[in-house]
Protein backbone atom coordinates (compact mmCIF):
# COMPACT_ATOMS: atom_id res chain seq x y z
CA UNK A 1 0.00 0.00 0.00
CA UNK A 2 0.99 3.30 -0.32
CA UNK A 3 2.72 6.00 1.48
CA UNK A 4 -0.25 8.20 0.96
CA UNK A 5 -2.70 5.41 1.66
CA UNK A 6 -0.88 4.97 5.12
CA UNK A 7 -0.71 8.47 6.49
CA UNK A 8 -4.55 8.72 5.62
CA UNK A 9 -5.21 5.29 7.88
CA UNK A 10 -2.93 6.80 10.69
CA UNK A 11 -4.56 10.16 10.75
CA UNK A 12 -8.09 8.52 10.40
CA UNK A 13 -8.04 6.77 13.70
CA UNK A 14 -7.27 10.54 16.34
CA UNK A 15 -9.86 12.56 13.55
CA UNK A 16 -12.41 9.40 14.18
CA UNK A 17 -11.98 9.41 17.91
CA UNK A 18 -11.90 13.43 18.45
CA UNK A 19 -14.95 13.58 15.97
CA UNK A 20 -17.02 10.69 18.16
CA UNK A 21 -16.10 13.07 21.35
CA UNK A 22 -17.66 16.01 20.03
CA UNK A 23 -20.69 14.86 18.96
CA UNK A 24 -21.19 13.00 22.22
CA UNK A 25 -20.56 16.79 24.39
CA UNK A 26 -22.63 18.25 21.33
CA UNK A 27 -25.61 15.66 22.30
CA UNK A 28 -25.44 16.27 25.57
CA UNK A 29 -25.82 20.01 25.28
CA UNK A 30 -28.40 20.30 22.99
CA UNK A 31 -31.13 18.38 25.32
CA UNK A 32 -29.29 16.39 27.98
CA UNK A 33 -32.72 15.02 29.30
CA UNK A 34 -33.61 13.79 25.92
CA UNK A 35 -29.73 12.62 25.53
CA UNK A 36 -29.83 11.26 29.00
CA UNK A 37 -32.78 8.91 28.51
CA UNK A 38 -31.92 7.94 25.18
CA UNK A 39 -28.39 6.32 26.54
CA UNK A 40 -30.11 4.82 29.61
CA UNK A 41 -31.99 3.18 27.19
CA UNK A 42 -29.26 1.74 24.81
CA UNK A 43 -27.81 1.09 28.19
CA UNK A 44 -30.53 -1.77 29.36
CA UNK A 45 -30.69 -3.15 25.91
CA UNK A 46 -26.93 -3.67 25.29
CA UNK A 47 -26.63 -5.47 28.17
CA UNK A 48 -29.61 -7.31 28.11
CA UNK A 49 -28.60 -8.85 25.00
CA UNK A 50 -25.12 -8.71 25.52
CA UNK A 51 -24.39 -9.40 29.03
CA UNK A 52 -24.50 -13.17 28.52
CA UNK A 53 -22.09 -13.32 26.22
CA UNK A 54 -19.38 -11.00 28.47
CA UNK A 55 -20.28 -13.87 31.19
CA UNK A 56 -18.59 -16.29 29.00
CA UNK A 57 -15.91 -13.75 27.77
CA UNK A 58 -14.77 -13.37 31.05
CA UNK A 59 -14.74 -17.16 32.15
CA UNK A 60 -13.40 -18.45 28.93
CA UNK A 61 -10.21 -15.56 29.53
CA UNK A 62 -9.27 -16.91 32.57
CA UNK A 63 -9.88 -20.29 32.24
CA UNK A 64 -7.60 -20.35 28.98
CA UNK A 65 -5.20 -18.14 30.27
CA UNK A 66 -4.73 -19.83 33.58
CA UNK A 67 -3.95 -23.21 31.67
CA UNK A 68 -1.28 -21.80 29.38
CA UNK A 69 0.37 -20.75 32.38
CA UNK A 70 0.39 -23.81 33.85
CA UNK A 71 1.27 -25.53 30.92
CA UNK A 72 4.86 -25.72 29.83
CA UNK A 73 4.46 -22.70 27.24
CA UNK A 74 4.31 -20.71 30.69
CA UNK A 75 7.94 -20.66 30.47
CA UNK A 76 7.90 -19.05 27.41
CA UNK A 77 9.85 -14.89 27.52
CA UNK A 78 8.05 -12.16 25.93
CA UNK A 79 9.60 -9.62 24.58
CA UNK A 80 12.89 -9.01 22.41
CA UNK A 81 14.56 -8.73 25.56
CA UNK A 82 16.05 -11.64 28.06
CA UNK A 83 15.58 -10.21 31.19
CA UNK A 84 12.63 -7.60 32.71
CA UNK A 85 13.26 -3.67 31.53
CA UNK A 86 11.07 -2.72 34.80
CA UNK A 87 12.03 -4.16 37.84
CA UNK A 88 9.04 -6.37 39.88
CA UNK A 89 7.76 -3.70 42.39
CA UNK A 90 7.36 -1.17 39.53
CA UNK A 91 6.03 -3.34 37.43
CA UNK A 92 3.04 -4.69 39.56
CA UNK A 93 2.59 -1.44 40.98
CA UNK A 94 1.55 -0.17 37.88
CA UNK A 95 -0.28 -2.32 36.43
CA UNK A 96 -2.43 -2.46 40.34
CA UNK A 97 -2.87 0.90 40.49
CA UNK A 98 -3.50 1.49 36.27
CA UNK A 99 -6.73 -0.50 37.19
CA UNK A 100 -7.61 0.04 40.51
CA UNK A 101 -8.30 3.88 39.90
CA UNK A 102 -10.97 5.27 42.37
CA UNK A 103 -12.71 1.85 42.89
CA UNK A 104 -9.60 0.95 44.90
CA UNK A 105 -10.82 3.30 47.29
CA UNK A 106 -14.57 4.31 47.37
CA UNK A 107 -15.82 1.36 45.42
CA UNK A 108 -13.89 -1.17 47.96
CA UNK A 109 -15.51 0.83 50.91
CA UNK A 110 -19.07 0.95 49.27
CA UNK A 111 -19.74 -1.91 47.23
CA UNK A 112 -19.53 -4.56 50.08
CA UNK A 113 -22.07 -2.78 52.19
CA UNK A 114 -24.54 -2.50 49.34
CA UNK A 115 -24.62 -6.28 48.67
CA UNK A 116 -24.58 -6.52 52.57
CA UNK A 117 -27.80 -4.55 52.83
CA UNK A 118 -29.24 -6.47 49.83
CA UNK A 119 -27.78 -9.52 49.19
CA UNK A 120 -26.77 -10.45 45.51
CA UNK A 121 -29.26 -12.61 43.38
CA UNK A 122 -26.74 -15.44 44.04
CA UNK A 123 -27.57 -15.08 48.14
CA UNK A 124 -31.03 -14.29 47.78
CA UNK A 125 -31.77 -16.72 50.33
CA UNK A 126 -29.56 -14.98 52.86
CA UNK A 127 -31.27 -12.33 55.11
CA UNK A 128 -29.55 -8.85 54.39
CA UNK A 129 -28.06 -7.00 57.61
CA UNK A 130 -26.94 -9.91 59.69
CA UNK A 131 -23.58 -11.68 60.03
CA UNK A 132 -24.82 -14.20 58.03
CA UNK A 133 -24.71 -11.72 55.04
CA UNK A 134 -21.37 -10.52 55.47
CA UNK A 135 -19.28 -13.44 53.35
CA UNK A 136 -22.13 -13.06 50.52
CA UNK A 137 -21.39 -9.51 50.14
CA UNK A 138 -17.48 -9.68 49.79
CA UNK A 139 -17.78 -12.69 47.66
CA UNK A 140 -20.04 -10.96 45.33
CA UNK A 141 -17.16 -7.82 45.42
CA UNK A 142 -14.51 -10.55 44.87
CA UNK A 143 -16.10 -10.96 41.70
CA UNK A 144 -16.27 -8.08 40.43
CA UNK A 145 -13.16 -7.28 41.47
CA UNK A 146 -11.42 -10.29 41.33
CA UNK A 147 -10.22 -13.06 38.68
CA UNK A 148 -12.24 -12.72 36.05
CA UNK A 149 -11.93 -8.71 35.33
CA UNK A 150 -8.10 -8.83 35.91
CA UNK A 151 -7.62 -11.84 33.72
CA UNK A 152 -9.69 -10.57 30.51
CA UNK A 153 -6.84 -6.65 31.24
CA UNK A 154 -4.26 -8.20 30.93
CA UNK A 155 -3.13 -11.87 29.95
CA UNK A 156 -4.24 -13.09 26.53
CA UNK A 157 -4.76 -10.07 25.19
CA UNK A 158 -1.10 -8.98 26.07
CA UNK A 159 0.79 -12.05 25.10
CA UNK A 160 -1.27 -11.52 21.83
CA UNK A 161 0.42 -7.76 21.14
CA UNK A 162 3.85 -8.23 22.37
CA UNK A 163 4.08 -11.42 20.27
CA UNK A 164 2.66 -9.04 17.19
CA UNK A 165 4.51 -6.21 18.20
CA UNK A 166 8.05 -7.47 19.44
CA UNK A 167 8.34 -10.51 17.70
CA UNK A 168 6.88 -9.36 14.06
CA UNK A 169 7.67 -5.79 14.58
CA UNK A 170 3.58 -4.67 14.33
CA UNK A 171 2.83 -1.60 15.85
CA UNK A 172 1.45 -1.44 19.35
CA UNK A 173 -2.27 -0.80 18.71
CA UNK A 174 -5.17 -2.54 19.28
CA UNK A 175 -5.87 -4.11 15.72
CA UNK A 176 -2.84 -5.76 16.28
CA UNK A 177 -4.46 -8.20 18.59
CA UNK A 178 -6.14 -9.73 14.69
CA UNK A 179 -2.36 -10.36 13.30
CA UNK A 180 -1.77 -13.72 14.50
CA UNK A 181 -5.07 -14.50 11.90
CA UNK A 182 -4.79 -11.50 9.36
CA UNK A 183 -0.85 -11.02 9.13
CA UNK A 184 -0.58 -7.09 8.68
CA UNK A 185 -3.50 -6.67 6.07
CA UNK A 186 -4.91 -4.51 8.90
CA UNK A 187 -1.69 -2.51 9.17
CA UNK A 188 -2.73 0.16 6.99
CA UNK A 189 -6.52 -0.59 6.07
CA UNK A 190 -9.57 2.22 7.46
CA UNK A 191 -11.04 -1.03 8.77
CA UNK A 192 -8.14 -1.21 11.56
CA UNK A 193 -8.30 2.49 12.54
CA UNK A 194 -11.54 2.10 13.11
CA UNK A 195 -10.61 -0.74 15.28
CA UNK A 196 -8.43 1.63 17.26
CA UNK A 197 -10.73 4.19 17.06
CA UNK A 198 -13.75 1.82 18.88
CA UNK A 199 -10.99 1.02 21.59
CA UNK A 200 -9.93 4.83 22.22
CA UNK A 201 -13.55 5.73 22.67
CA UNK A 202 -14.05 2.76 24.68
CA UNK A 203 -11.29 3.33 27.50
CA UNK A 204 -11.76 7.20 27.07
CA UNK A 205 -15.09 6.65 28.56
CA UNK A 206 -13.92 4.35 31.13
CA UNK A 207 -10.95 7.10 32.17
CA UNK A 208 -13.19 9.76 32.21
CA UNK A 209 -15.86 8.96 33.98
CA UNK A 210 -14.02 8.36 37.28
CA UNK A 211 -12.32 11.31 36.59
CA UNK A 212 -15.24 13.57 36.93
CA UNK A 213 -16.74 11.19 39.34
CA UNK A 214 -13.71 11.81 41.53
CA UNK A 215 -14.00 15.34 41.41
CA UNK A 216 -17.69 15.54 42.45
CA UNK A 217 -17.23 13.03 45.47
CA UNK A 218 -14.12 14.82 46.90
CA UNK A 219 -16.24 17.93 46.51
CA UNK A 220 -18.50 16.43 48.71
CA UNK A 221 -16.00 14.74 51.19
CA UNK A 222 -14.63 18.68 51.66
CA UNK A 223 -18.24 19.99 52.18
CA UNK A 224 -18.30 17.41 54.97
CA UNK A 225 -14.54 18.05 56.33
CA UNK A 226 -14.55 21.33 56.35
CA UNK A 227 -18.53 23.24 56.37
CA UNK A 228 -17.67 24.69 52.47
CA UNK A 229 -20.52 24.63 50.28
CA UNK A 230 -20.13 22.09 47.59
CA UNK A 231 -20.25 23.92 44.18
CA UNK A 232 -19.53 23.63 40.56
CA UNK A 233 -16.65 25.62 40.74
CA UNK A 234 -15.57 23.43 43.63
CA UNK A 235 -15.21 20.48 41.61
CA UNK A 236 -14.21 22.61 38.32
CA UNK A 237 -11.22 23.39 40.70
CA UNK A 238 -9.97 19.99 41.91
CA UNK A 239 -10.76 18.64 38.48
CA UNK A 240 -7.84 20.93 37.41
CA UNK A 241 -5.59 19.57 39.99
CA UNK A 242 -6.59 16.30 39.27
CA UNK A 243 -5.86 16.82 35.63
CA UNK A 244 -2.59 18.90 36.25
CA UNK A 245 -1.19 15.92 38.26
CA UNK A 246 -1.71 13.32 35.32
CA UNK A 247 -0.45 15.45 32.85
CA UNK A 248 2.62 16.57 34.27
CA UNK A 249 3.51 12.64 34.66
CA UNK A 250 2.42 11.94 31.37
CA UNK A 251 4.54 14.93 30.22
CA UNK A 252 7.16 13.28 32.09
CA UNK A 253 7.34 10.08 30.56
CA UNK A 254 6.94 6.74 31.99
CA UNK A 255 10.54 6.08 33.44
CA UNK A 256 9.73 9.19 35.63
CA UNK A 257 6.01 10.70 36.46
CA UNK A 258 4.31 7.35 36.60
CA UNK A 259 6.64 5.30 38.00
CA UNK A 260 6.81 7.55 40.61
CA UNK A 261 2.85 8.06 41.16
CA UNK A 262 2.75 3.74 40.97
CA UNK A 263 5.51 3.68 43.81
CA UNK A 264 3.62 6.04 45.80
CA UNK A 265 0.48 4.88 45.68
CA UNK A 266 1.55 1.38 46.87
CA UNK A 267 3.65 2.89 49.74
CA UNK A 268 0.53 4.97 50.47
CA UNK A 269 -2.40 1.53 50.15
CA UNK A 270 0.17 -0.50 52.30
CA UNK A 271 0.78 2.11 54.89
CA UNK A 272 -3.34 3.25 54.91
CA UNK A 273 -3.80 -0.81 54.87
CA UNK A 274 -1.52 -1.25 57.88
CA UNK A 275 -3.45 1.76 59.73
CA UNK A 276 -7.08 0.00 58.92
CA UNK A 277 -5.66 -3.06 60.37
CA UNK A 278 -4.61 -1.62 63.72
CA UNK A 279 -7.17 0.81 64.11
CA UNK A 280 -9.92 -0.87 62.65
CA UNK A 281 -11.76 -4.38 63.51
CA UNK A 282 -8.72 -6.96 62.82
CA UNK A 283 -10.22 -9.82 63.96
CA UNK A 284 -13.41 -9.16 61.71
CA UNK A 285 -11.73 -8.50 58.53
CA UNK A 286 -9.33 -11.67 58.65
CA UNK A 287 -11.81 -13.72 59.55
CA UNK A 288 -14.48 -12.71 56.96
CA UNK A 289 -12.01 -12.37 54.35
CA UNK A 290 -11.02 -15.93 55.18
CA UNK A 291 -14.86 -17.01 55.31
CA UNK A 292 -15.66 -14.54 52.27
CA UNK A 293 -12.77 -16.09 50.47
CA UNK A 294 -14.02 -20.12 50.47
CA UNK A 295 -17.44 -18.72 49.40
CA UNK A 296 -16.26 -16.63 46.41
CA UNK A 297 -14.53 -19.53 45.47
CA UNK A 298 -17.24 -22.21 45.95
CA UNK A 299 -19.83 -20.52 44.36
CA UNK A 300 -17.72 -18.86 41.69
CA UNK A 301 -19.38 -20.80 38.50
CA UNK A 302 -22.50 -20.12 39.70
CA UNK A 303 -22.51 -16.07 40.25
CA UNK A 304 -20.61 -16.03 37.27
CA UNK A 305 -23.04 -17.31 34.80
CA UNK A 306 -26.03 -15.74 37.12
CA UNK A 307 -28.93 -14.63 35.03
CA UNK A 308 -31.84 -15.14 37.90
CA UNK A 309 -32.19 -11.39 37.47
CA UNK A 310 -31.45 -9.29 34.48
CA UNK A 311 -31.98 -6.20 35.76
CA UNK A 312 -29.92 -6.38 38.62
CA UNK A 313 -27.02 -7.81 36.15
CA UNK A 314 -26.98 -4.66 34.10
CA UNK A 315 -26.49 -2.09 37.09
CA UNK A 316 -24.08 -4.71 38.54
CA UNK A 317 -21.92 -7.61 37.04
CA UNK A 318 -22.78 -6.52 33.29
CA UNK A 319 -21.66 -3.08 33.83
CA UNK A 320 -18.52 -4.21 35.68
CA UNK A 321 -17.93 -6.55 32.70
CA UNK A 322 -18.70 -4.16 30.10
CA UNK A 323 -16.22 -1.28 31.88
CA UNK A 324 -13.38 -4.01 31.85
CA UNK A 325 -13.57 -5.06 28.67
CA UNK A 326 -14.26 -1.49 26.99
CA UNK A 327 -10.63 -1.28 28.83
CA UNK A 328 -8.96 -4.43 27.99
CA UNK A 329 -7.53 -3.43 24.52
CA UNK A 330 -5.66 -0.64 25.64
CA UNK A 331 -4.78 -1.69 29.26
CA UNK A 332 -3.12 -4.84 27.17
CA UNK A 333 -0.66 -2.26 25.30
CA UNK A 334 0.23 -0.65 28.48
CA UNK A 335 0.85 -4.24 30.28
CA UNK A 336 2.66 -5.39 26.91
CA UNK A 337 4.66 -1.77 27.03
CA UNK A 338 6.43 -2.49 30.63
CA UNK A 339 6.56 -6.23 30.90
CA UNK A 340 9.51 -7.29 28.45
CA UNK A 341 11.85 -9.96 29.91
CA UNK A 342 8.80 -11.59 32.07
CA UNK A 343 7.72 -15.09 31.20
CA UNK A 344 4.04 -15.66 30.15
CA UNK A 345 3.29 -17.64 33.67
CA UNK A 346 4.96 -14.53 35.87
CA UNK A 347 2.66 -12.54 33.58
CA UNK A 348 -1.40 -14.23 34.19
CA UNK A 349 0.02 -15.47 37.82
CA UNK A 350 0.77 -11.61 38.80
CA UNK A 351 -2.34 -10.12 36.93
CA UNK A 352 -5.13 -12.58 37.20
CA UNK A 353 -4.09 -14.18 40.64
CA UNK A 354 -2.22 -12.39 42.72
CA UNK A 355 -3.80 -9.05 42.08
CA UNK A 356 -7.12 -10.12 42.50
CA UNK A 357 -6.11 -11.27 46.14
CA UNK A 358 -4.73 -8.50 47.01
CA UNK A 359 -7.36 -6.42 45.75
CA UNK A 360 -10.33 -8.28 47.40
CA UNK A 361 -8.04 -7.97 50.88
CA UNK A 362 -8.37 -4.43 50.02
CA UNK A 363 -11.60 -4.56 49.92
CA UNK A 364 -12.25 -6.77 53.16
CA UNK A 365 -10.80 -4.21 54.88
CA UNK A 366 -12.29 -1.04 53.72
CA UNK A 367 -15.65 -2.68 52.82
CA UNK A 368 -15.53 -4.90 56.29
CA UNK A 369 -14.59 -2.11 58.30
CA UNK A 370 -17.50 -0.33 57.00
CA UNK A 371 -19.90 -4.14 57.62
CA UNK A 372 -18.58 -4.49 60.68
CA UNK A 373 -19.70 -0.66 62.28
CA UNK A 374 -22.76 -1.51 60.52
CA UNK A 375 -23.56 -4.11 62.38
CA UNK A 376 -22.69 -2.50 65.62
CA UNK A 377 -24.76 0.17 64.74
CA UNK A 378 -27.08 -0.07 62.39
CA UNK A 379 -28.13 2.97 60.39
CA UNK A 380 -24.64 4.25 60.82
CA UNK A 381 -22.86 3.33 57.67
CA UNK A 382 -26.34 2.37 55.48
CA UNK A 383 -28.14 5.93 56.11
CA UNK A 384 -25.27 8.05 54.95
CA UNK A 385 -24.85 5.60 52.18
CA UNK A 386 -28.85 5.80 51.13
CA UNK A 387 -28.34 9.74 51.51
CA UNK A 388 -25.53 10.93 49.89
CA UNK A 389 -23.81 7.41 47.73
CA UNK A 390 -20.26 6.33 47.33
CA UNK A 391 -18.28 8.86 48.95
CA UNK A 392 -20.51 8.51 52.37
CA UNK A 393 -19.61 5.54 53.05
CA UNK A 394 -15.60 5.61 53.34
CA UNK A 395 -16.32 9.12 55.21
CA UNK A 396 -18.39 7.78 57.47
CA UNK A 397 -16.67 4.60 58.40
CA UNK A 398 -12.97 6.37 58.78
CA UNK A 399 -15.04 9.08 60.75
CA UNK A 400 -15.62 6.28 63.58
CA UNK A 401 -11.82 5.05 63.52
CA UNK A 402 -9.51 6.51 65.94
CA UNK A 403 -7.12 9.53 64.16
CA UNK A 404 -10.08 9.53 61.39
CA UNK A 405 -8.41 13.12 61.27
CA UNK A 406 -5.22 11.56 59.31
CA UNK A 407 -6.98 9.39 57.86
CA UNK A 408 -9.63 10.74 56.21
CA UNK A 409 -7.33 12.78 53.93
CA UNK A 410 -4.98 10.42 53.74
CA UNK A 411 -7.06 8.13 51.94
CA UNK A 412 -8.93 11.23 49.82
CA UNK A 413 -5.10 11.77 48.48
CA UNK A 414 -4.73 8.14 47.77
CA UNK A 415 -7.95 8.29 45.75
CA UNK A 416 -6.73 11.44 43.86
CA UNK A 417 -3.40 9.22 43.02
CA UNK A 418 -5.13 6.60 41.98
CA UNK A 419 -7.07 8.32 39.31
CA UNK A 420 -4.18 10.14 38.35
CA UNK A 421 -2.16 7.40 37.65
CA UNK A 422 -5.04 5.66 35.00
CA UNK A 423 -5.56 9.05 33.13
CA UNK A 424 -1.55 9.11 33.08
CA UNK A 425 -1.60 5.52 31.73
CA UNK A 426 -4.37 5.37 29.74
CA UNK A 427 -3.38 8.47 27.80
CA UNK A 428 0.16 7.29 27.25
CA UNK A 429 -1.47 4.07 26.07
CA UNK A 430 -3.84 6.06 23.61
CA UNK A 431 -0.68 8.02 22.23
CA UNK A 432 0.94 5.08 21.17
CA UNK A 433 -2.09 3.60 19.48
CA UNK A 434 -2.20 6.77 17.56
CA UNK A 435 1.23 6.90 16.75
CA UNK A 436 2.03 3.38 16.42
CA UNK A 437 5.28 3.45 18.65
CA UNK A 438 7.01 2.72 22.02
CA UNK A 439 7.55 6.16 23.34
CA UNK A 440 4.64 8.50 21.50
CA UNK A 441 5.85 12.25 21.74
CA UNK A 442 5.09 13.86 25.13
CA UNK A 443 3.40 16.14 23.01
CA UNK A 444 0.76 13.65 22.07
CA UNK A 445 0.47 11.97 25.10
CA UNK A 446 -0.26 15.89 26.93
CA UNK A 447 -2.70 16.14 24.43
CA UNK A 448 -4.79 12.90 25.49
CA UNK A 449 -4.21 13.57 28.79
CA UNK A 450 -5.56 16.93 29.00
CA UNK A 451 -8.12 16.12 26.12
CA UNK A 452 -9.80 13.60 28.87
CA UNK A 453 -9.75 16.23 31.25
CA UNK A 454 -11.49 18.92 29.11
CA UNK A 455 -14.46 16.55 28.53
CA UNK A 456 -14.98 15.69 32.30
CA UNK A 457 -14.78 19.15 32.67
CA UNK A 458 -17.37 19.99 29.77
CA UNK A 459 -20.04 17.40 31.40
CA UNK A 460 -19.70 18.54 35.08
CA UNK A 461 -20.94 21.87 33.46
CA UNK A 462 -23.24 19.98 31.56
CA UNK A 463 -24.96 18.51 34.51
CA UNK A 464 -24.99 15.67 36.42
CA UNK A 465 -26.57 13.68 33.51
CA UNK A 466 -23.60 14.38 31.56
CA UNK A 467 -21.52 12.19 33.65
CA UNK A 468 -24.26 9.72 33.98
CA UNK A 469 -25.07 9.62 30.73
CA UNK A 470 -20.87 8.76 30.20
CA UNK A 471 -21.00 6.33 32.94
CA UNK A 472 -24.12 3.88 30.96
CA UNK A 473 -22.34 4.68 27.26
CA UNK A 474 -19.13 2.95 29.02
CA UNK A 475 -21.02 -0.39 29.07
CA UNK A 476 -22.33 0.67 25.18
CA UNK A 477 -18.95 1.00 23.97
CA UNK A 478 -17.83 -2.04 25.27
CA UNK A 479 -19.82 -4.09 22.18
CA UNK A 480 -17.63 -4.09 19.04
CA UNK A 481 -14.60 -4.21 22.19
CA UNK A 482 -15.71 -7.48 23.52
CA UNK A 483 -15.45 -9.53 20.03
CA UNK A 484 -12.01 -8.02 19.48
CA UNK A 485 -11.27 -9.54 22.92
CA UNK A 486 -13.03 -12.36 22.25
CA UNK A 487 -11.03 -13.03 19.15
CA UNK A 488 -7.85 -13.63 21.42
CA UNK A 489 -9.22 -17.24 22.22
CA UNK A 490 -7.53 -17.95 18.94
CA UNK A 491 -5.20 -15.37 18.32
CA UNK A 492 -3.00 -16.36 22.23
CA UNK A 493 -3.01 -19.47 21.46
CA UNK A 494 -1.45 -19.21 18.10
CA UNK A 495 0.82 -16.50 19.55
CA UNK A 496 2.38 -18.84 22.31
CA UNK A 497 2.45 -21.59 19.96
CA UNK A 498 4.34 -20.03 17.64
CA UNK A 499 6.67 -18.52 20.48
CA UNK A 500 7.21 -21.57 21.69
CA UNK A 501 8.20 -23.26 18.13
CA UNK A 502 10.97 -20.05 17.69
CA UNK A 503 12.25 -21.06 21.21
CA UNK A 504 12.70 -25.00 20.45
CA UNK A 505 14.28 -23.98 16.97
CA UNK A 506 16.73 -21.44 18.99
CA UNK A 507 15.59 -18.69 17.08
CA UNK A 508 16.55 -15.25 17.49
CA UNK A 509 13.13 -14.29 16.08
CA UNK A 510 9.62 -15.83 15.72
CA UNK A 511 8.73 -16.67 11.69
CA UNK A 512 5.41 -14.52 11.86
CA UNK A 513 4.79 -15.89 8.38
CA UNK A 514 4.96 -19.79 9.19
CA UNK A 515 2.06 -21.85 9.64
CA UNK A 516 1.50 -22.98 13.07
CA UNK A 517 1.26 -26.62 14.32
CA UNK A 518 0.79 -28.47 17.55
Amino acid sequence: MSTNSKQTSDKLVPTLTIGFILLFLLAAFVDLSAFTATIQSLFMSVSTMFGYWWQWLMIITFVLAFIIAMSSYGKIKMGSESKPTIGTFRWVAMIMCTLLAGGGVFWSAAEPIFHFITPSPSFSDVKGGTLAAVAPALSQSFLHWGFLAWAVLGTLSTIVLMYAHYNCGVKLRPRALLYPILGDKLENHWIGSVIDACSIIAVAAGTIGPIGFLATQLSYSLTVLTGLESSLMSQIIILTVIVSIYSVSAFSGMDKGLQWLSRMNVIGAVALLVAILVLGPTGFIFKEFGMAFGTYIQHLPEMSLSTADPSWNSWWTWFFWGWFIGFAPMMAIFIARISQGRSIRELIITVAIIAPIATNFWFSSLGGTGIFLELQTPGSISQPLQEAGLPAVLLASLAQLPFSFLLIPAFLVLTTTFVATTGDSMAYSIAMAVEGTDTPSRYQRLFWAVMMGVVAGVLLIAGDGGLNALQSFIVITAVPVSFLVGVTFITGPIAVLRMKSAELESKSSVDCTKSVTV
